[in-house]
């Protein structure tokens, strides 16, 4: 296929589709489809933030519409559907890839040697830490604070028992068992998960190609760039990535494409060929409406966001507020595949009511421009309906009555935003 350019539109459409946002909150949410959506995209991000809805929770929802959390919860961490790991940061990841994921956690306890100084100084605390979940069950925390350990030696210190915990759950030998208020409480992994923890861990060679086929397969094509920044965890150097693609393409499992409009090198899967040309010839890169979350998997990847998209996107929760430009939880609005806006979005939880604060439209959008990505002109009359709708099934699923719209940017699509409606679905899909 080197030689043969594939058009940018391909590339974003089969994205889209590995991201299961092809057809966004079209279909109900059921354990295989939510199995076979984070092994597509690898990993389910979590997030502390709770201003709107947890990232995971809100980034399920953008799939599969409005569902019973506490479901979500059961399929994880009951079932073991799903586990906690680090993948782009903590993330819930399939327990199906666990053998994968046993050599990362191998790894972890040669591979950071920023630790050899802190366990050399508090080998005790960890050997203690662990001896108290192996004899209590789940604990967190919390749990330790103010408790003196057996055999004296004095008070628990928070911070070391953080650390140790820390360091326990990523070499594997405890597990997130669950969460109370969102506080992680972990057990030993093969009490939490006794069918997985006689699972043997692949070769790191193998790990390797894994990880990048894994980053490849969730986002159809990508540069070198965008490898590093999918899968962020293990960190791998360029050299070691750089030979493990040669050998990789060497094996005919990798193949580099030219993408029309860009520069640089670009790969794909062999097995993804098809896929792509296919991609190239569907009349629309996606068909429907939906919000993401500033920790979706479609934009752990800023930069291609903006290359594949044309939508430059930065998270400005952490920026002070006097220098915010769109807000502080803000979600990209996704609309028949083209990124045509973002929202600053807050829940009242006591009075029922969904904040919309401001809706900022893109300026080529609400001009009624070409996308820069060169998809042609988005009809603005049905992504506003599009957009009225999915806040409407976004308030069902975090219990609002009420949608309440502030400023709008461009102010002259203020009203007829406004005037598309609100209807709520059943808040449990």
């Amino acid at each position: 296929m080197r030689g043969r350019p594939v058009p940018l539109r391909a590339v974003a459409a089969l994205f889209l589709e590995r991201q299961h946002l092809a057809r966004p909150r079209a279909a109900a949410l059921t354990a295989r489809r939510l199995g076979r959506f984070v092994e597509d995209v690898g990993g389910l991000q979590l997030d502390s933030i709770n201003v709107l809805e947890r990232a995971h929770y809100l980034t399920v929802w953008s799939r599969f519409g409005a569902y019973d959390r506490a479901r979500l919860d059961r399929l994880a961490y009951r079932r073991r559907l799903l586990f906690e790991y680090w993948a782009h940061a903590a993330c819930l990841v399939p327990t199906s890839m666990l053998p994968w994921w046993r050599r990362a956690m191998l790894d972890y306890r040669i591979r950071h040697t920023g630790w050899s100084d802190w366990l050399r100084r508090n080998a005790q605390v960890l050997a203690r830490v662990k001896a108290a979940v192996e004899r209590n069950g789940p604990m967190g925390n919390a749990d330790f604070d103010g408790r003196r350990p057996p055999g004296g030696g004095g008070w628990w210190s928070w911070r070391p028992v953080q650390h140790a915990l820390h360091y326990l759950w990523m070499t594997g030998a405890l597990t997130v068992h669950s969460r109370w208020h969102f506080q992680k409480r972990f057990d030993l992994l093969e009490r939490a998960m006794p069918d997985a923890f006689g699972v043997e861990a692949v070769s790191a060679e193998e790990f390797q190609r894994w990880h990048l086929e894994r980053s490849l397969h969730a986002m159809g094509a990508a540069t070198e760039a965008d490898l590093s920044r999918y899968l962020t965890f293990p960190r791998f150097g360029p050299g070691a990535r750089r030979a493990t693609l040669r050998s990789m393409h060497e094996r005919g499992e990798v193949t580099e494409i030219e993408v029309d409009g860009t520069p640089g090198r670009w790969l794909a899967l062999t097995r993804d060929l098809p896929a792509l040309a296919r991609a190239g010839r569907a009349p629309a890169p996606s068909h429907g409406t939906t919000l993401l979350s500033p920790f979706d998997s479609l934009l752990w990847h800023r930069g291609r966001a903006a290359r594949v998209f044309g939508f430059d996107y930065r998270i400005e929760v952490y920026t002070p507020g006097p220098k915010r430009v769109h807000g502080y939880y803000v979600l990209p609005i996704l609309h028949h595949g083209h990124l045509i806006g973002r929202l600053d979005a807050k829940a009242h939880r006591v009075e029922r009511r969904l904040e919309v604060r401001h809706v900022h439209f893109e300026p080529w959008f609400a001009s009624a421009q070409v996308s820069p990505a060169g998809w042609g002109r988005v009809d603005q009359d049905e992504a506003l309906a599009g957009l009225a709708e999915a806040l409407g099934s976004l308030a069902a699923f975090v219990g609002a009555a009420e949608v309440e719209i502030g400023r709008v940017t461009p102010r002259r699509l203020r009203a007829p935003l406004v005037r598309s409606g609100f209807c709520a679905p059943d808040p449990v899909a």
